[in-house]
């Protein structure tokens, strides 16, 4: 005789209260494995695959695709011990929202995987305890959370897809079984555009009444996009970083040819021809070596416990633009690195995070940042703190421009860095010495190899 087991959707990390269901890998009747991967979430940091806590076959999804769901929230049930019925009726809630078909890329894991999610509940079977059952009274049919669909259905790598086109799934006719939009569908859409660009671009008929638009009433042309996701954790950790520690923002403009030489001279050394090695690795690597004389830039505040934690690591963050929106993923004990092995580093962190493959382990426990605004062209800006570090450094773009040196105007290659800190941790003088050791090292890099 089987016994039903109801998955609540877990912590996924860091006290996160919610995540939005992408794709389910399984349906209902389907066999699963433990640990075998069951569906795709994506949350405020990361987009990960949710292993099974159970072995069974599946009787109940709770969730529609698309679907925003609350931690704690039934997820799957899952019967155990014994064949299940097609006809089982959950016992709580009692109307699961879906039921139908898996997705076609459906691709379960093998039962080797091994859980990585906080508040997963393997461990629970391990020691004998079974997880309790929800009240039925306190859940009703998983309320408001799927009652209405906030956008199309579509695989990750359609969404993905017609992201970097610039296409808004509503737009595309979908053809899938279940009502999705498929890659064949975004195609096809994506290659009438091609053909009539002109007409994609015109405004949709003016009066949803039925009425034409009078001669010269202006044409209102909007865009809502939801807010949730990376975009959501992304405003609400700033506005809570900027209304809780005091920022202090300062400026140094330098000469950083030097460090453009040493680069030219890295990349035709047989010890980086493998390595991209590029200006944002110079910088890391001179901010790291700034921290060992001052630490409190590598500090945070404990408001609970009234204590300044100063850190003998460094987890260097780097703010990135990815296709999910801006996300701070960390090199972890960036300070142990060399210039090499941290040229590496960042290029693996980079190539990650815009392929969308950073995991919550990447974006947690930072300790110092740096925002690379030169790779757009920006000569400098006011960063604000990413939440629980006490520094943030902004590496400008560099321009060759007429300079000072020795005494006579020459063309030079030059930069700005800000550097935003908590002013609680942070004195203008340890800042200032802080910024200006970094300057005094990308003038001269040959203090690199002194001070490395």
């Amino acid at each position: 005789m089987s016994t039903t087991q109801t998955f609540l959707l877990p912590d996924l990390g860091e006290g996160l209260t919610e995540a939005e269901l992408l794709t389910w890998l399984v349906k209902v009747g389907d066999t699963v494995e433990l640990n075998q991967n069951i569906a795709e979430v994506e949350t405020a940091k990361a987009s990960v695959e949710l292993p099974s806590p159970y072995a069974g076959t599946v009787v109940a999804l709770y969730a529609d695709e698309g679907a925003t769901i609350e931690v704690g929230r039934p997820f799957i049930d899952i019967a155990v011990g014994g064949a299940a019925t097609q006809n089982h009726t959950p016992t709580a809630p009692q109307n699961p929202v879906s039921s139908g078909p898996a997705p076609s890329d459906s691709r379960p894991a093998g039962k080797e995987r091994t859980p990585v999610l906080v508040g997963y509940g393997v461990a629970e079977e391990s020691t004998g305890r079974r997880r309790r059952r929800t009240n039925t009274a306190t859940v009703s049919a998983v309320d408001a959370v799927v009652t209405e669909q906030e956008r199309p259905l579509a695989a990750p790598p359609v969404r993905f897809a017609a992201k970097q086109n610039g296409v808004d799934l509503v737009e595309v006719p979908a053809t899938g079984g279940r009502g999705q939009v498929t890659r064949d569908d975004l195609e096809q859409y994506l290659a009438r555009s091609a053909a009539d660009p002109v007409s994609e671009l015109l405004p949709e008929p003016a009066a949803a009444s039925g009425e034409s638009a009078q001669p010269g009433a202006a044409v209102l042309d909007e865009e809502r996009t939801p807010i949730k996701g990376v975009r959501k954790h992304t405003a609400d950790a700033m506005v809570r970083s900027a209304f809780t520690a005091p920022h202090v923002t300062e400026f140094v403009t330098v000469d950083v040819t030097p460090a453009v030489d040493l680069l030219a001279q890295l990349k035709e050394s047989k010890h980086f021809r493998s390595v991209r090695i590029t200006p944002l690795a110079l910088v890391a690597k001179a901010l790291l070596v700034a921290l060992r004389s001052n630490p409190s830039l590598n500090s945070a505040w404990d408001e609970a416990n009234q204590e300044i934690v100063t850190k003998r690591y460094v987890n260097l963050g780097i703010a990135a633009a990815t296709p999910r929106g801006l996300m701070v993923p960390n090199i972890k004990n960036a300070h142990a690195l060399s210039l090499r092995d941290l040229a590496e580093a960042l290029t693996t962190l980079t190539t990650t995070a815009k392929e969308g493959r950073t995991g919550p382990q990447d974006l947690s426990a930072g300790t110092i940042t740096i925002t690379n605004v030169g790779v757009f062209g920006v000569d400098s800006g006011t960063p604000i703190l990413n939440p629980g570090e006490a520094a943030i450094l902004c590496f400008g773009a560099i321009r060759r421009q007429p300079w000072e040196h020795r005494g006579e105007i020459a063309l030079r290659s030059v930069t700005t860095l800000s550097l935003s800190f908590d002013h609680r941790l942070v004195d203008g003088e340890q800042g200032s010495r802080f910024l200006a050791t970094i300057a005094d090292i990308l003038s001269d890099p040959v203090t690199l190899i002194a001070l490395s």
